[in-house]
């Protein structure tokens, strides 16, 4: 895979081969750092609340702002990116994740840790709200599928190597260098992209400075209402935060139709399988989200495996989605994507399925395939629709279609979190909150097949231009 993602073709689009292998690296450890801070440090919270003096509930906070503050900027960073450069604004972020990686690591008190991991969130934000539009521009058309399935396997490996990580670390050292650990990597991966990265010219015109005002209350009550819905809050605090919510959606949504410079133009949604692949995404993230959590419920509280047992087996999980999502991206470059993505739901629902089953004296090895299963189905699905989101967006659009995309997954992922919380709050068996990620799954699959015609009627007519002589 690697020669083919570097060699260069008469015709392509993006960079030169050679230019190539810098400019991925230096998102590859981008997004690596961004990812990785978010299960690495959950690891360290009761050591944080013992050596600040505060409580558990307080603490919980140096995980939840990071994700709050970054899911609200993704897509203000991703319009801001065209008036400066993607690559200024990547190299802007990386530079504020290192210099908040530092305070972090020297706070001494919660108020100056938590202001630090606001910056950090604003950083990770200014690097993942683009990241999937520089791979559009960095590699050729004919590569996008499986650029994206790299991107997929980068994601997966922080995910399943955060938490080891993060305990290796705790093991020899205390918490503050689990945020001095990202300085030299963010430092490297600063000189890659500035020297790397493509340089475009910025958009004369201005920014959509009450738009983006609107997207960062919409998003951010929102993720506090998830947040407070989660924690078993009273009924008036989640409900607050969620009419807040949607005013200010509301409020939003009637920008982005008169703004000439809209942080999510309306008619990116024109494209059917833009609208499809984005409501594939949403679900399919509300799914693993949801099971992500419930697990660890099913796991020590039903069936008594300790904290470390339930970490090896989730590890079957992103492994699996580190080996297929690269094969299953560079298959999507040559057959229609949404079967591909169609089928690798199919896969995610009946591994989901399969754990609701799960009787609570199962052995490990019963757990391990169904893991797996998920893995496989979630690696089969997540580059091909990816793709699908990235090709279908107008090449003009392809930064807001690369915060949409960002905004999908996360917003996805904490709804399913915060569906568990409702769940184990109302006092229902874990299993109902699997068989609720199955309809998730379910409605993604229906999006997913609702999109095939067009998306094969598209490949069609991409390889009829690309043969026909010129």
């Amino acid at each position: 895979m690697r020669s083919r993602l570097f060699e260069d073709r008469e015709g392509d689009d993006g960079l030169p081969g050679p230019e190539r292998r810098l400019a991925v690296l230096a998102l590859i450890l981008g997004t690596l750092m961004a990812v990785v801070d978010t299960t690495m440090i959950n690891l360290a919270l009761p050591s944080i609340a013992r050596d600040l003096e505060v409580s558990a509930a307080r603490a919980v906070w140096v995980s939840n702002l990071y994700q709050i503050v970054c899911a609200a900027f993704l897509l203000v960073f991703a319009s801001f990116s065209e008036m400066i450069s993607r690559r200024r604004l990547y190299v802007a972020g990386l530079a504020l994740f290192v210099v908040a990686s530092l305070g972090a690591a020297l706070a001494r008190n919660l108020e100056l840790l938590l202001v630090f991991r606001a910056l950090q969130g604003l950083g990770a934000a200014a690097t993942l709200s683009i990241g999937p539009s520089l791979y559009r521009s960095i590699f050729p058309t004919r590569l996008l599928g499986s650029a994206l399935g790299l991107s997929a396997l980068m994601v997966a490996g922080g995910y399943a190597s955060g938490p080891a990580l993060g305990g290796l670390v705790l093991s020899v050292a205390n918490w503050p260098w689990l945020f001095a650990l990202h300085i030299p990597l963010c430092l490297c991966s600063l000189w890659l992209a500035w020297r790397a990265l493509p340089r475009e010219p910025g958009r004369r015109g201005g920014f959509d400075g009450r738009g983006a005002f609107g997207s960062v209350v919409m998003l951010g009550s929102f993720f506090l209402a998830l947040d407070a819905l989660g924690h078993n809050a009273p009924v008036w605090q989640w409900l607050g935060w969620l009419a807040v919510s949607l005013v200010a959606g509301y409020l939003f949504l009637r920008r982005q139709r008169r703004a000439s410079h809209p942080l999510l133009p309306p008619r990116l949604f024109h494209e059917p399988r833009f609208s499809l692949a984005v409501s594939a995404s949403g679900l399919a993230f509300v799914g693993q989200g949801l099971a992500f959590v419930a697990l660890t419920f099913l796991y020590q509280q039903e069936m008594g495996f300790t904290p470390l047992q339930t970490a090896w087996l989730f590890t079957p999980w992103p492994l699996a989605i580190m080996l297929v999502g690269p094969f299953a991206g560079r298959l999507a470059d040559k057959v229609n994507p949404s079967i591909l993505a169609s089928s690798g739901l199919v896969l995610l629902l009946s591994g989901l399925a399969s754990l609701a089953l799960l009787k609570s004296d199962a052995g490990v090895v019963d757990s391990l395939w169904r893991m797996a299963l998920c893995g496989m189905g979630f690696g089969l699905f997540q580059p091909p629709n990816n793709r699908e989101m990235m090709i279908s967006a107008p090449r003009e659009l392809s930064t807001a279609a690369s915060g949409v995309l960002s905004t999908t997954r996360t917003v996805g992922q904490s709804l399913g979190v915060a569906l568990v919380g409702v769940f184990l709050a109302a006092n229902a068996p874990v299993q109902a909150t699997l068989w609720v990620g199955c309809v998730a799954c379910i409605l993604a699959l229906v999006a997913s097949l609702a999109r095939m015609p067009l998306a094969g009627a598209a490949q069609a007519s991409s390889r009829q231009a690309s043969s026909s002589p010129k």
